[in-house]
């Protein structure tokens, strides 16, 4: 991804997810992974894609079983 399409990536991101401490850092090194995070915290990575002259982004979302919080479910009605 070039610089271009991470600004755009990061601008679409915080206006659609309504949160502009979304960050999207400029790989080190060329194809590099890029990295989004939310303000320190690390959210996942962003790759582009190329098929038949269509250009789409993938975001995928790393999320460690340590950092969930404990939730109690509901109980079911009539139980």
């Amino acid at each position: 991804m070039n610089e271009t399409d991470i600004a755009r990536v990061q601008a679409y991101l915080r206006a659609t997810l309504g949160n502009d401490r979304i960050h999207i850092d400029v790989p080190k090194r060329k194809g590099g992974t890029v990295e989004v995070r939310v303000g320190d915290e690390f959210l996942g990575t962003v790759h582009r894609d190329e098929d038949d002259g269509e250009v789409s982004f993938s975001l995928t979302i790393s999320i460690l079983d340590e950092d969930l919080p404990n939730v109690a479910l509901p109980r079911a009605h009539g139980r």
